[in-house]
């Protein structure tokens, strides 16, 4: 049972969460919604997809959570929270007949001093092509798939400060064409000394303009060797996170997160999860776009609302900790993860 002294710090972190939703509000009728008009400016979309079951039951607000070998997608940073070396596999059966993996390991190298590697894939089954006088097939087959190959460093700096960078080689590969880049995640972690309050600021995917190379043949029968630029899906990300209950056997996790991506409207995610005996997990989540009521079906984007859940199983030789995730993307369908992530 919480004692009588950690009532306030408590009551100080939900009026943090307080202040930053009416942060919100005041926000959306200060600036403009400007989502539509940065619609398709940037490439590499599947960066943006939520790596692992974990973070995507919590609606993906958990930049500030997260404290396993996750946090070569979601923070880098977050690796100095990880307990021990640990390797992660995750699979999402994405939207329209795509497949996502996930892989990654991190090692500590002496308990200040954090690396790690990662590496993501989105593909397809090959498809026909088709033309317009042809719309049932050509005969002919192409591929789509990207991949992304990166390596983390993280450096704890003090007891309550930790700093983590990301190096990505990012490929995509559509039939003759391919496209090309290095990106850059930082992230900082910060645990504030009051309670068990932290927070994370976030940036993601940040390089240089990328247009694809290689040649195609258009409808009219005309090479083309020259396509336009577009920038990465380049975010930043504000989260912070606390525990309001947690004791011998319970603990819930309250997270909160405002994501500013640069091809889309500003969002605001909130997350929950509940943790039973060190052993049993439950998640959920929720994304709106800034201004949008919290209640009822998401109007102005997409995603929707997120659960989840999770055990962990010793093993004797290695801890496993088995994940899954339920997304609802309203029109679009759902979305189900599962994910594998082993300690050693």
């Amino acid at each position: 049972m919480a004692s009588k002294k950690n009532i306030v710090p408590v009551r100080l972190q939900w009026l943090i969460i307080i202040i930053v939703v009416l942060f919100d509000v005041s926000f959306a009728q200060l600036v403009p919604n400007l989502g539509g008009q940065r619609s398709g400016i940037s490439s590499f979309q599947f960066l943006k997809i939520g790596a692992e079951a974990r973070g995507a039951g919590m609606g993906e607000a958990n930049v500030a959570v997260v404290n396993d070998v996750s946090a070569l997608f979601w923070n880098p940073a977050g690796l100095t929270q990880a307990a021990n070396n640990q390797a992660i596999f995750s699979h999402a059966q994405w939207l329209i007949d795509l497949q996502y993996e996930f892989a990654g390991i991190s090692y500590s190298l002496d308990g200040g001093n954090y690396v790690g590697v990662s590496f993501t894939a989105l593909h397809t089954d090959p498809m026909p092509v088709t033309t317009e006088y042809q719309p049932t097939g050509t005969g002919y087959y192409f591929n789509f798939n990207d991949i992304a190959i990166g390596a983390t460093y993280a450096r704890r700096m003090t007891d309550q400060f930790s700093f983590g960078a990301t190096v990505r080689y990012v490929r995509e590969t559509i039939a003759e064409l391919h496209t090309d880049a290095f990106l850059i995640d930082l992230g900082t972690y910060y645990s504030m000394g009051i309670g068990s309050s932290r927070f994370s600021v976030v940036v993601t995917n940040f390089g240089n303009n990328v247009q694809p190379t290689g040649s195609v043949a258009n409808g009219a029968g005309v090479t083309v060797t020259s396509f336009q630029g577009f920038s990465p899906p380049t975010m930043f990300k504000l989260g912070y996170a606390f525990e309001p209950w947690q004791d011998e056997t319970n603990r819930l996790t309250a997270s909160i997160q405002l994501n500013h991506p640069n091809d889309n409207a500003e969002n605001i995610r909130l997350g929950a999860e509940y943790e039973y005996d060190k052993m049993f997990f439950l998640r959920a989540g929720v994304k709106r776009t800034i201004g949008e009521s919290f209640l009822g079906k998401a109007t102005s984007t997409a995603e929707d609302v997120s659960f989840g859940g999770g055990v962990r199983i010793p093993l004797g030789i290695t801890i496993a900790n088995v994940d899954y995730a339920f997304s609802n993307f309203n029109e679009l369908g759902s979305v189900h993860r599962i994910s594998l992530v082993l300690t050693y």
